[in-house]
């Protein structure tokens, strides 16, 4: 078994090698179980997953720190915790999340720009930078190297804007920030201006970018780290759909066919701590 340390140690490496990691976003302990046995070093959660499997538009976060217990004590890899707004306006009482997350064991986490508030959905720009610093100062009082990453969250509430965007990143960097993170960006070239931007790392969500993208040509737009949300819930929904309403409007069974074995899964959550 790791050390949380190891996790956290584990995780920075990701993030410091040469070319881009794909970070996938399981959502109980079983998605958890099946990415750790296909050989994938590391795992973040996905608020958006979760409400779907609590069956609500959305979720708290008690609910999400525990959600990032369950998925951290299911495998042994380094988990990121997506943590929506820090579940609070107020710098300091945004930034007891990160402390909270740590101490449910991931080893990293965001704070996003989203108030939550659809009539006035991004913080503004001053207030923005202040939670950042709350966070990182909160990071840097753990007893090992949390990886925080944070979120301009424009791009996904209608706000188009690049030019705030890049600046809220750039604002966020010189604040401490680990990780940058603009999920909306769709096309590579808006990808690429955003990444040449900063110095940081940069996480590309694929949930909401050109799905026709390859790992090689995001990587080389210097993209980091690929996360994809909850676009495999939403993907598992679908396909739970199609199922529900051939039974429904047709009588019929056939998606059975396409059933994982048994014996393939129980063999894939035995073999995820190895």
């Amino acid at each position: 078994m790791r050390t949380q340390a190891d996790k956290a140690a584990r995780f920075r490496d990701l993030h410091q090698r040469p070319g881009a990691f794909i970070i996938p976003n399981p959502w109980d302990a079983g998605t958890a179980k099946l990415l750790a046995a296909m050989g994938f070093e590391a795992l973040a959660t996905t608020s958006l997953g979760l409400a779907n499997t609590l069956g609500s538009a959305t979720v708290s976060l008690d609910a999400i720190i525990e959600n990032c217990r369950v998925i951290t004590d299911a495998t042994d890899l380094p988990v990121n915790a997506d943590l929506e707004n820090c579940g609070a306006d107020d710098p300091k009482t945004a930034a007891r999340a990160i402390t909270r997350a740590a101490e449910a064991g991931v080893v990293g986490g965001s704070i996003e720009d989203s108030t939550g508030n659809p009539q006035r959905p991004i913080y503004d720009f001053s207030l923005a930078v202040e939670r950042v610093q709350a966070a990182v100062e909160a990071a840097r009082a753990l007893p090992f190297p949390f990886t925080l990453t944070a979120r301009a969250e424009n791009f996904l509430h209608g706000r188009k804007d690049l030019d705030d965007t890049i600046r809220r990143l750039q604002a966020f960097e010189a604040a401490g920030a680990d990780v940058l993170y603009s999920p909306g960006l769709y096309d590579i070239g808006t990808i690429k201006t955003v990444v040449s931007a900063v110095k940081r790392p940069f996480n590309l969500v694929t949930g909401f970018a050109d799905p026709t993208l390859t790992v090689e040509q995001i990587a080389a737009a210097g993209v980091k780290r690929i996360s994809v949300g909850g676009a495999m819930q939403r993907h598992a929904l679908a396909a739970f759909l199609r199922a529900a309403r051939e039974m429904k409007d047709q009588g019929a069974f056939s998606f059975v066919r396409d059933m994982a074995p048994v014996k393939e899964v129980r063999d894939m959550f035995a073999a995820s701590r190895r």
